[in-house]
């Protein structure tokens, strides 16, 4: 049985983040932080139809899609910055750190999208209630995650840090799997909580410096009927953007 996460009124989220290092929101929150109908993001999850397969899993495995942009947010610009790799340290990143992986952009049509720029400020808005003014920069990710290999793993790193400020989780969509719950544990301590976002658009929000996280496997509902698990990935970071000389 899956079990509901903790929901986050709106008005009460920068007061549960400051106080427990996470907090989850449903969709009509989200919405509400963006001044979108639902109809408004309903042409979204086509996007994630078209990510490219992801080469560099060192598990062997062949169920992660994905894409990657960068973006500088201040106050409420945003600004899309040369396409860039990926990097984390191994620090942050036993699996896949040290190396800088080359994922192909996401889609023009998605970033031109006026929800785009306000989803972005509205997070960085997060960050800065926890921080204090600044400029935030803002790696993307577009996963999906799916059963191609009979199991896929959101989380092949396993519980980990980021090594940023804010990091955002948002479902996008979930079908025909079981799994994919999330874990979040203090960075310092036994406290922790899992549950299972369920709810296309709800958005877990993680302060990165407090909180360790995970997403449990998934496994298709059917066997050899492919099932997936899609999710739009935000890390907010002060000062720069990770790399082999700025970790």
């Amino acid at each position: 049985m899956m079990l509901a996460p903790p929901l986050t009124p709106v008005a009460g989220l920068d007061a549960a983040l400051a106080d427990q290092g996470f907090a989850v929101i449903d969709a009509q929150g989200l919405r509400g932080l963006l001044g979108a109908r639902p109809e408004d993001l309903a042409d979204w999850p086509a996007y994630w139809d078209r990510l490219p397969a992801d080469h560099y899993l060192r598990d062997g495995g062949h169920y992660r899609y994905r894409r990657h942009s960068c973006f500088i947010v201040e106050g409420s610009h945003v600004t899309q910055v040369a396409h860039r790799p990926h990097w984390q340290p191994v620090s942050y990143n036993a699996l896949h750190g040290g190396i800088e992986r080359h994922f192909e952009p996401i889609e023009p049509t998605l970033v031109a999208d006026p929800f785009w720029s306000r989803w972005l400020v509205a997070l960085a808005a997060r960050a800065t209630a926890l921080r204090g003014p600044r400029a935030w920069y803002v790696e993307a990710h577009p996963f999906r995650i799916d059963t191609t290999d009979g199991i896929g793993r959101p989380t092949p790193e396993g519980a980990h840090r980021d090594g940023v400020d804010l990091v955002t989780v948002t479902l996008i969509n979930r079908v025909g799997i079981k799994g994919g719950e999330t874990r979040v544990f203090a960075a310092e301590g036994r406290e922790g909580q899992r549950f299972t976002l369920s709810e296309p658009f709800s958005t877990m929000l993680l302060d990165d410096t407090r909180v360790i996280h995970e997403s449990t496997p998934i496994q298709p509902l059917d066997p050899g009927v492919r099932g997936h698990r899609d999710t739009l990935v935000l890390t907010f970071r002060a000062g720069s953007f990770q790399g082999p000389d700025n970790s």
